[in-house]
């Protein structure tokens, strides 16, 4: 990490992961340049995009735009791809701004809401910024994926979170030493955001459609995605499985009741191999459900106690200090 004192401070840093955005990073940083940079010129700003192992020609595109701002850009690469939230982690975690935006590089995201981010940190005093999507100009699949999921974590693990979700935001420097102080091997950044506590200030916007490409945000990540944030921040499976075993108790007893008074009042008790398979694949099926939930819990706090690096940069491009890759074993870009 960064020794912030060795570094001079901006007064705001923007961080952008990069994922196989060819063709979108360029008419990003000039949207930022025009919209943003240029309008607020009594303040310092650096821009830090993350390269999360994009295996198109992103990097090539970004290392141009940071030889056209060598003194506003710096770069990162990763050494492979470790997904969105740990790249949004490297950029912070190297970030020098009083306060720092995560926007992302397909552009859309507007880049003016950044001025009204740093107008409510700056001025109305909101340690966190969030800009909540009140709708989409995407494909109907998306918009439906996207409604179910947030309304999941509304129901399992957030109510407060925004109907539409939100990844553009702003966290003033207090929130992020937090942040980066209470990391997990499997973030749910959303989450980790709304857990912080701090007075917050929301700001819609519609979400703009994407210009070239296709999102690689796909279905499974979505499910991946909610199962961290469901069991990092709520007790709904482990209740659920209480539930189930007490429902499955109660069928239990009545079953037995049912043969009971079967062999009681009509003296022919339940015969047959059909109501014994039954109650077996019955329970079968339970305890296998409950132990992947179980598993499921294994396997993080393993993943936890592990410590493994979340990131790892393999080279660096921009100033800052001598060298800021992980494990200085990787040369600083040129």
């Amino acid at each position: 990490m960064t020794d912030r004192g060795a570094v001079s401070a901006v007064d705001y840093s923007i961080v952008i992961p990069v994922y196989y955005n060819e063709g979108l990073l360029t008419d990003t940083m000039a949207s930022l340049q025009r919209e943003v940079i240029d309008c607020n010129p009594g303040l310092s700003c650096e821009v830090i995009f993350v390269d999360d192992g994009s295996g198109d020609g992103s990097l090539a595109e970004l290392i141009q735009i940071y030889e056209q701002n060598p003194d506003l850009v710096r770069i990162f690469k990763l050494s492979r791809n470790f997904g969105q939230v740990s790249a949004l982690l490297a950029g912070f975690a190297r970030a020098r701004g009083r306060c720092v935006v995560a926007m992302s590089a397909d552009g859309q995201d507007p880049a003016a809401l950044v001025n009204d981010m740093l107008y409510a940190h700056r001025q109305e005093g909101y340690e966190v910024v969030i800009c909540t999507r009140e709708g989409r100009d995407e494909s109907l699949y998306r918009v439906l994926t996207s409604k179910l999921f947030y309304s999941l974590i509304r129901r399992l693990s957030f109510p407060q979170m925004p109907a539409e979700g939100f990844d553009f935001v702003l966290l003033g420097r207090r929130a992020l030493t937090v942040l980066l102080r209470n990391q997990e091997v499997h973030p749910f950044f959303q989450g980790q955001i709304l857990w912080l506590g701090f007075k917050a200030r929301f700001i819609q916007y519609r979400r703009q459609a994407r210009k070239i490409g296709t999102s690689r945000w796909t279905f499974g990540k979505k499910f991946t995605y909610l199962i961290d944030g469901v069991m990092s921040y709520s007790y709904f499976p482990l209740r659920l499985m209480s539930g189930t075993g007490i429902a499955v108790a109660l069928l239990g007893f009545v079953y037995a009741l049912v043969v009971l008074l079967t062999k009681i009042i009509w003296g022919n008790p339940v015969q047959g191999w059909t109501p014994l398979m039954i109650v077996v694949l019955i329970m079968g099926g339970v305890q296998m459900l409950m132990l992947g939930v179980i598993g499921e819990y294994l396997w993080r706090t393993l993943d936890q106690v592990r410590n493994r690096d979340p990131y790892i940069v393999d080279k660096v491009w921009g100033k800052g200090d001598p060298c800021e890759a992980d494990g200085n074993t990787a040369e600083q870009g040129a």
